[in-house]
């Protein structure tokens, strides 16, 4: 069974220009990602959906694949991450290369580690949930809270 990792990163971040590249803890923030990812050992293909040629080259001198460029309808501020894998999927598909499983990693969580990954994917597999996502506590600010 295939997992891919799809790791969305965007070149025009307006709060923050060039986040995905800046600096983080002595390498560009989009490289823990990536990082975590490959180290994992679950992903048979770790790719970066990006338009930024900067973030391309980032993201492959770290390890990661860019096989397409991403179009500029899903590389704005009102794109949505679902659009987004959804668009590498169809890609994919198109390659014919469509994974069993696809993981969505942000490019900016430079915290992620490997074992998280792996945690995560074996409470899918014993679960036989079709989708996850990682939460943690906090006592606010509860803007992305769930309830």
């Amino acid at each position: 069974m295939t997992c891919v990792a799809v790791i969305p990163a965007r070149g025009g971040s307006k709060r923050i220009p060039g986040k995905n590249i800046r600096d983080f803890a002595g390498r560009p923030m989009i490289a823990h990602s990536i990082a975590a990812a490959v180290a994992s050992r679950l992903f048979s293909r770790v790719i970066v959906s990006t338009d930024d040629p900067s973030i391309m080259d980032i993201a492959r001198a770290h390890g990661a694949e860019v096989p397409f460029t991403r179009p500029a309808a899903i590389a704005n501020d009102t794109a949505t991450t679902d659009a987004v894998i959804q668009h590498a999927l169809d890609w994919l598909e198109e390659h014919d290369t469509l994974p069993a499983q696809a993981c969505c990693l942000y490019a900016t969580a430079p915290f992620v580690r490997a074992e998280d990954l792996v945690r995560g994917f074996d409470i899918l597999r014993t679960t036989h949930a079709t989708t996850a996502f990682s939460v943690t506590s906090f006592a606010y600010p509860i803007f992305r809270a769930l309830k």
